[in-house]
């Protein structure tokens, strides 16, 4: 019995290595691409000392974690070249009622700030300061924005802090919400040529005032930066914020493009990039084009715009013909068209995805061999082109306990045997395994003849009455509340994992009886029966 068991775990290991390697082998094969030269703001800001990191440095890790209100702080007084100042202060006139939250260092600080409160960090109300609270957008724009010279409540509202650092050229991190250290590295870099009250540039400013070196130089490359608009999002644009946008015809063949194409949208290309903190330096590169020509391109999507794109934040050429889309960096899934299929969905890096017609919705009956032939797809973002809504993209968990992308409940596969840019040798396979076209998409066979009933985990409950299904129905549990739940029968016969919010668990019973089930977390009083028929 232990060999077949250690096999199994060897399988499962292999499944789950190839689906995390496919996109990244099957990125590396598009032809033509080269690495482009990219220098990230976080290298950038580290250089300049702007950014020291913690005991690694500047390192993923650091920049993956949440900003604090002290961090800001401290980075503020580094800026205006007051910080050792502050480590070393002691003043006697008190401080911030929750000092002590922080080491001594730090409680100097905070008492510095306490003791200038010209320098604008009057605490969170209740003479507490809140050193440990997240920061957000708005808030770290007004640090720099002080540091510029403009103070809150003379050159602007604080309630205006965004439009108003906009106007700056201070906009790049105007859509997160709680800030991460690689946004706090973005806003920097980005700040560095914005034009203070007195006339110069911050760059000059912290040179002059030996906060930076005189030798110091200012990022060379072309800026990668975000743009968002309603209805669309987040996007990338170039230095002078004008949208980046992809072109599904693109994932078959690299200059789908070609005469009036490039005249309507002409291409992008830089020979050097500077790119957010946020994004990857290896999701960018060069593809040369047959005549010799340069492009840019970002997931091994060729980058363009569009022509009647006249000003920064025009994303006119968004879902023209249904083909053109801007450019994102987190994107669930993005679309490639096929001259006999039409628009297919593809991952972010334009990789084939599939569905399997044996599946049900919320379920996959893929597993073994299968698994390892056809990996499954877990996507890293939220967004969806134009077309493909982002609400109808989910997440199933697995009978090993993974994960898996969906689209409207059905579960999203790679193909092992497709192993470079456009291919789609899946489509087809035995009559079972298809691409998904979002327009026509129904479902599967085998769902149209299993009926689905739901089951809410709401409000610390599965409903009041018991729910009565046919042998070989679907019965999917998802969960609504903050809190996780499952669901666990009485006799063993079906458990779910814990289920975070807006996740959901397919079961199937087979055998007519009565199964009474409950929430492990909350057994005295989540309970729930199915009468099975």
């Amino acid at each position: 019995m232990r060999k077949p068991r250690r096999f199994g775990l060897f399988l499962l290991s292999l499944t789950v290595c190839l689906a995390t390697m496919l996109p990244m082998m099957m990125s590396a094969s598009a032809a033509g691409t080269s690495a482009a030269t990219v220098t990230t703001d976080a290298q950038t800001a580290a250089k300049l000392g702007l950014l020291l990191g913690d005991g690694s440095g500047v390192s993923d890790a650091y920049l993956a974690r949440t900003s604090t209100r002290l961090q800001a702080a401290i980075i503020s007084l580094r800026l205006q070249g007051k910080l050792a100042e502050a480590e070393a202060f002691k003043g006697d006139d008190g401080s911030f009622k929750d000092v002590s939250l922080v080491g001594k260092t730090n409680q100097n600080i905070l008492a510095y700030l306490h003791h200038h409160a010209e320098l604008g960090w009057n605490g969170t109300g209740s003479g507490k300061f809140d050193p440990l609270a997240n920061i957000t957008a708005q808030q770290f724009y007004k640090v720099l924005l002080e540091v510029l010279g403009y103070k809150s409540g003379t050159a602007y509202n604080y309630s205006d802090t965004l439009a108003f650092a906009a106007g700056k050229g201070l906009k790049n991190i105007a859509g997160a919400a709680d800030l991460s250290n690689a946004d706090i590295a973005t806003a920097l870099i980005e700040a560095l040529n914005a034009t203070g009250s007195s006339g110069a540039t911050l760059f000059a400013k912290l040179q002059q005032s030996k906060v930076i070196a005189e030798s110091a130089q200012l990022p060379a490359g072309e800026r990668i930066g975000f743009g968002n608009a309603k209805d669309v999002g987040t996007y990338l644009t170039d230095s002078k914020g004008r949208t980046l946008y992809f072109f599904t015809k693109d994932a078959a063949d690299l200059e789908a493009c070609q005469d009036k194409c490039l005249q309507a949208w002409p291409i992008y290309y830089a020979d050097q990039l500077q790119i957010p903190a946020s994004l990857n330096a290896a999701d960018f590169g060069v593809y040369t084009r047959a005549d010799g020509t340069k492009q840019s391109t970002y997931k091994g999507w060729p980058l363009y715009y569009f022509v009647k794109d006249a000003k920064a934040g025009d994303v006119l050429g968004e879902n023209v013909s249904g083909v053109w889309f801007v450019a994102k960096a987190d994107y669930a899934a993005m679309l490639g068209t096929d001259a006999k299929l039409g628009n297919y969905l593809t991952d972010a890096n334009g990789r084939a995805l599939y569905y399997f017609d044996k599946d049900t919705k919320g379920r996959s009956v893929c597993e073994g061999q299968c698994l390892v032939n056809w990996p499954a797809y877990l996507a890293d973002g939220a967004s969806a082109p134009t077309g493909a809504a982002s609400a109808d993209f989910g997440t199933i968990t697995r009978t090993d306990g993974s994960k898996q992308s969906t689209y409207k409940g059905y579960p999203l596969y790679y193909f092992i045997k497709d192993t470079k840019h456009g291919d789609l040798n899946g489509q087809d396979v035995n009559q079972v395994w298809f691409v998904i076209n979002p327009a026509s998409f129904k479902g599967t066979t085998a769902d149209a003849a299993v009926k689905t009933y739901k089951v809410d985990m709401k409000e610390y409950s599965f409903g009041t009455a018991p729910l009565t299904v046919e042998a070989g129905s679907k019965i999917v549990f998802t969960n609504f509340d903050d809190m996780e739940h499952n669901a666990v029968a009485v006799d063993g016969s079906f458990t779910t994992p814990l289920l975070k919010k807006g996740e959901s668990f397919t079961i199937t019973i087979d055998k007519p009886g009565t199964y009474d089930y409950f929430c492990e977390a909350h057994k005295k009083f989540m309970t729930g029966q199915i009468i099975v028929k």
